[in-house]
């Protein structure tokens, strides 16, 4: 119809009179996209005009709006004259198809041609290069402005700035930005939305005050970008910002309000935020979502689903994102029934080949499920996955087990040509560590190097981890040395695992590196310090670390208040435990954990067994070790019958299958009240294969109980299953020792020492003003060991003197705990408590010992012994005998 027209209009009017018609033609349509004006490009060619350029110009864009990139740039090719609209035309044409790299090679033929760019031609070459990374480009198109006084231009400003941000250059953006002349709305709202890019969000909210003060009116981008801001800072900064829009009449349109529901949903204000939500009807599927994730992150699982539930009600169909950000909720809370849920909505939404939703589903069921199939058929059925699937399938492998699949998956995504991310690198390396693998952690280590991927903080801080884990501490201080920067996590890992390792001394002396590289500790470093203050029982420095979490505000954290209750209970302070644990809100299974483990380790049995009662009247659920706890009062308790009524309870009213180390704590509860025969009917009658602690366990409670065929058989076994533990020897000759078998005795220890194998030192260490002062039996290198020895002596002699029953055993004087408990006595105040670390069980000498002691002095003397603490007080043991 069009050409029918065009052609009539020929035949009446003169020639420049159809040029001007067919300009306004290719100009309407240009501006409409309408595809039918390409109809005039024929006769155009058939009255000689295709040599105009402006027509040319104008069909060169009309082509590339509604035919696309290839045929306008064929038309290009065609085109006997080109001008700088031209290339621009086909140049910015690249640029909307996000085909950069092609967008680069044509200016480089530009300039090649002689022509000229001008600043919307730099403007689309500065976007392609920020897609592309290309710094060094950039630089030169920056080189290129200055040089022809492009330089004040705030378009070319706005995407220069645009540039050095996503190369992670805010130091460059902000020289940029100090350049201009004032600058416009877009260049301030740029600038601001590349420091809250580099996590500068203060110096962001000072550059929106500037702005501010130089009259630059902000617009609704601008309020996006701090209230991204303030997101991150707290919701004091995000409601100054919410109330400076409303102070400036902004209107609240759907992407503010999107913006204002995430920045609250950050703050932990879902209130203030479903509030925002309602203040307009209008609602899209984005804020929606924002809802939904706002609800996850505040752990509101119920009021997400209701929220989305909500959504499809109100007609508005959720997309990708939505059911991506329930399915990360269900993997947050470990609900496979939820995940499966969703995920039928999911195929009902016909979504699921999108990538997004296929990562989340295979990151849930490698979370939630015991088996990894569901996991691998949605792999399977993926067409294309990119690197997050591929990294959540190596991860989920190494989740449950099965390192080796991770290994093959991690060859086979390299060999598809994928690059790894950090995120690949750390759980492929959590893999390696896992599998304690030595040469599998090195050879990652220098694939890492080899791709320049070490530079990368995430990657650093899980190659510390991994070679930590494997023992490897001065391999993981080399990395750290190298890092161009360093975390909390960096060093938090490291203190991880030395404490894990048992040098708690030595994870302690982390935080001293901490200071110098100026980090500041975070909730998970402090609970880390924490753990190792407790497990060295220094509690000089876990109050210096209780006072520094309180002035820092990490006291709020959960982690660091748990991790204060297990400081006091380990320390033997059980009222500060208990005050601690009382100023937790909303205690979780871990505090519950905690609290009950100090009460039974200090002898408070029925205290526990009372919380263990409260936890479950307060709603939170009991978990594995929640039930070695129940146990192990249980059995200090002397409590058989009951202990018995927790450990059917497991299954039977709680659905939590005993583990190994539950039947050991059985066996233990029954071998203890000298119930033998018992606990060998639950050795060969629970469904696991006994280890080399099961047969200790009861060796144990034979030698307690003089059963000498019972633990001769008992460290046979042992010894076949675990040849090279010292424990099975020991254990037998003392049993021989209280049976009055002094020669069986001697030959046990002689096959030991035959073996090759020792035993391990017994020590004791005690910390007394700032200082850390070790014992060992028979060891004379402490300083003041004359003056202790004489204490000891003078203390045997006062026993003897008021007719108390105490046979003094010459090869037991100087135990390791005896030292410490007189050196106590001399070097500390008279009044004050004496704590003292032991790494192996008490013995029964140096018990009674003790328990004179407070009956001639009015001391507390605490003593822990791996996780369990003796509190001594006037002639009495918190243990009671058990």
């Amino acid at each position: 119809m069009l050409c029918k027209t065009v052609t009539k209009t020929c035949h009446r009017t003169e020639l420049y009179h159809f040029q001007d018609i067919c300009l306004r033609v290719v100009s309407l349509c240009n501006s409409k996209s309408l595809k039918e004006g390409v109809c005039v490009h024929s006769p155009i060619i058939k009255m000689g005009l295709q040599d105009d350029m402006y027509l040319n110009n104008n069909l060169l864009s009309l082509y590339a709006k509604c035919f696309g990139v290839d045929r306008a740039h064929h038309f290009f090719d065609e085109m006997p004259y080109k001008d700088v609209v031209s290339w621009t035309g086909i140049l910015s044409s690249y640029v909307r198809n996000e085909n950069h790299e092609q967008a680069l090679r044509l200016f480089d033929s530009m300039l090649n041609s002689s022509q000229y760019p001008n600043e919307f031609t730099l403007s689309s070459v500065l976007r392609s290069c920020s897609a592309l990374g290309e710094f060094d480009y950039g630089t030169l198109i920056q080189a290129y402005m200055i040089k022809n006084g492009f330089n004040s231009n705030p378009i070319l400003a706005s995407a220069l700035i645009d540039l050095y941000s996503k190369c992670n250059c805010t130091e460059e953006a902000y020289t940029v930005f100090e350049c201009l002349d004032g600058g416009d709305t877009v260049c301030w709202t740029m600038m601001i939305s590349s420091l809250v890019q580099a996590q500068k969000w203060s110096q962001a909210l000072q550059l929106y005050i500037r702005m501010i003060e130089k009259k630059v009116p902000p617009n609704e981008f601008t309020f996006v970008k701090l209230l991204a801001a303030s997101g991150s800072l707290g919701s004091s900064y995000g409601k100054l910002v919410h109330a400076h829009m409303i102070l400036l009449g902004i209107e609240l349109n759907v992407i503010l309000k999107t913006a204002l529901v995430d920045m609250y949903s950050k703050c932990h204000r879902m209130e203030d935020a479903v509030m925002v939500s309602n203040q307009t009807p209008e609602r899209d599927v984005f804020l929606w979502t924002a809802i939904i994730s706002g609800f996850i992150q505040n752990t509101k699982v119920k009021e997400a689903i209701a929220a989305l539930s909500e959504m499809v009600m109100s007609g508005i169909v959720p997309n990708n994102f939505s059911y991506s950000t329930i399915l990360n909720a269900s993997s947050s809370i470990l609900s496979l029934e939820l995940g499966e849920q969703v995920h039928s909505r999911v195929i009902k939404a016909g979504l699921e080949d999108d990538i997004s939703v296929g990562n989340a589903l295979i990151d849930m069921y490698m979370k939630c499920s015991n088996l990894i199939d569901s996991a691998l058929r949605v792999f399977r059925g993926m067409t294309s996955p990119n690197v997050i699937t591929w990294t959540s399938l190596i991860a989920g492998f190494a989740k449950h087990g099965f390192e080796e699949d991770s290994f093959r998956s991690f060859e086979e995504m390299l060999a598809l040509g994928m690059s790894p991310n950090s995120f690949t690198l750390s759980s492929i390396l959590g893999a390696c560590s896992t599998m304690k693998s030595h040469s599998q952690t090195m050879k990652l280590h220098g694939y890492i190097i080899k791709i320049k991927a070490d530079c990368n903080i995430v990657v650093g801080n899980a190659l510390v981890d991994a070679y930590a884990g494997l023992g490897m501490v001065d391999e993981a201080r080399c990395v750290i040395r190298k890092m161009d920067h360093r975390d909390a996590i960096t060093y938090t890992s490291l203190a991880t695992r030395i404490n894990q390792m048992g040098y708690h001394d030595r994870a302690l002396e982390i935080i001293k590196y901490m200071n110098k590289d100026d980090v500041e500790m975070d909730g998970f470093s402090m609970s880390s310090f924490l753990s190792a203050a407790a497990g060295f029982g220094s509690m000089k420095a876990g109050m210096q670390l209780h006072c520094f979490s309180v002035k820092s505000g990490l006291g709020c954290w959960l982690s660091v208040s748990n991790g204060l209750v297990d400081l006091y209970g380990k320390c033997g302070c059980i009222r500060d435990a208990h005050r601690a644990f009382g100023e937790i809100t909303e205690p979780d299974v871990a505090s519950w954990n905690g609290w009950m483990a100090g009460l039974a380790s200090n002898g408070y049995i029925a205290s526990a067994l009372s919380a263990f009662e409260d936890m479950r009247l307060v709603g939170v659920k009991p978990d594995l070790v929640t039930f070695l706890l129940v146990l192990f009062a249980c059995s200090h308790g002397g409590l058989v019958d009951l202990g018995l009524e927790y450990f059917h309870s497991m299954k039977e009213a709680h659905g939590i299958a005993p583990q190994l180390d539950h039947y050991v704590c059985l066996i233990d509860l029954l071998g203890r009240a000298g119930q033998l025969e018992e606990a060998m009917g639950v050795i060969k009658t629970m469904p696991f294969r006994p280890d080399a602690l099961i047969y200790k366990t009861l060796l144990s409670a034979s030698k307690l109980h003089g059963n000498v065929p019972l633990g001769e058989d008992m460290a046979r076994q042992g010894i076949d299953l675990d040849p090279s533990d010292p424990a099975f020897y020991i254990l037998l000759a003392n049993l021989y020792d209280r049976s009055g078998r002094s020669d069986l005795s001697e030959k046990a220890r002689r096959l030991m020492r035959e073996r090759g194998l020792t035993k391990n030192p017994c020590q004791s260490w005690m910390e007394i003003r700032n200082q850390i002062h070790h014992f060992t039996a028979e060891d004379r290198s402490h300083p003041q060991i004359n003056q202790i020895h004489e204490k000891i002596e003078s203390l045997i002699t006062e026993f003897k003197y008021r007719g108390y029953l105490y046979r003094d055993n010459r090869d037991k004087s100087y135990h390791s705990e005896k030292l410490a408990v007189a050196f106590g006595l001399l070097s500390t105040p008279s009044k004050a408590p004496i704590l003292i670390i032991k790494n192996t069980r008490i013995c029964m000498d140096c018990h009674y010992f003790i328990t004179l002691v407070t009956e001639l002095v009015d001391r507390e003397i605490i003593l822990r012994e791996g996780n369990r603490v003796h509190s001594f007080k006037k002639g009495n043991c918190s243990c009671r005998g058990y």
